[in-house]
């Protein structure tokens, strides 16, 4: 099982996020992005909400940067780690936009792209961008379908995207909480990136379906870690993770500021290592 990171600072999710986020800008993000890359680290993540509704700030919280001008930034101060959107929602952009910027991003960065995505879940962003809330399930089937034929392709159709990704093989993983979310990524996507859910239902889940070689299932623990003080526990929790089935842990850890939180990631890895 490999161990992603759920960048700090460009997402500040309440009970997930630590204080010392709220200043944290290009300098601590570039530190960590590196020490990352260093340690071998699976993946950095960037999430999109164009905006979020006031009433569901407490919940959600408000702070998400631009994924594709965040992952772009970071894939120019790394070399190896995989840059992932976690996740893009497919009902905000036309799907050959995506192939296109996205594509781009993949190739300057060496073909270290995975495009997350999702169907979304605020209506009232919805009705913001004036995109379509109703039957989005559907609508986003059929724009997975278009980014897996258009993926690395440089003729679509009747037009040109140039340049495209480095390889035809979309590294789509797929977000959702429901069963049809993982029939999706089983049957359109590389991968699975569920939230929400507790572990007895993950486990039923995955054992329900067939899924192809190489399918990747991206678990969360949840509440971030603190492998420093808690190496068992964390040690515990990824173990956890690997028993249902995930290839793939996608964490966050609790650090009091950036010397801190670069050391957890040497602890993380070091406490994942085994695993």
């Amino acid at each position: 099982m490999r161990i992603g990171l759920s960048t700090p600072i460009v997402v500040r999710v309440p009970e997930i996020a630590s204080p010392w986020e709220v200043g944290g800008g290009p300098a601590e993000l570039t530190r960590i992005a590196e020490t990352a890359d260093d340690l071998g680290f699976d993946h950095l993540t960037c999430s999109e909400h164009i905006a979020v509704p006031a009433a569901e700030a407490a919940a959600r919280g408000s702070t998400y940067w631009d994924p594709l001008a965040t992952l772009s930034y970071l894939a120019a101060r790394t070399t190896r780690i995989r840059l992932a959107t976690s996740v893009v929602v497919l009902g905000y952009h036309h799907p050959l936009a995506l192939a296109k910027s996205y594509g781009t991003l993949d190739r300057l960065s060496g073909g270290r792209v995975v495009l997350g995505v999702g169907v979304g879940s605020l209506e009232a962003e919805f009705a913001l961008l004036d995109a379509q809330w109703a039957e989005r399930g559907t609508a986003a089937d059929r724009a997975l379908a278009v980014l897996r034929v258009a993926w690395g392709r440089r003729e679509v159709g009747d037009f040109v995207l140039d340049p495209p990704a480095t390889s035809t093989t979309a590294p789509l993983w797929v977000g959702g909480r429901t069963r049809r979310s993982l029939r999706r990524a089983v049957t359109l996507g590389s991968g699975w990136v569920p939230f929400g859910l507790p572990a007895d239902a993950l486990a039923a889940y995955l054992a329900a379906v067939s899924r192809p070689s190489g399918f990747e299932v991206v678990l969360s623990p949840g509440r971030a870690l603190d492998p420093l003080a808690d190496p068992g526990g964390t040690r515990r929790r990824l173990t956890g993770l690997r028993d249902i089935g995930a290839t793939v842990a996608c964490c966050a850890v609790r650090a009091t500021d950036i010397d801190h939180y670069c050391d957890q990631l040497a602890a993380l890895i070091a406490v994942a290592a085994p695993l």
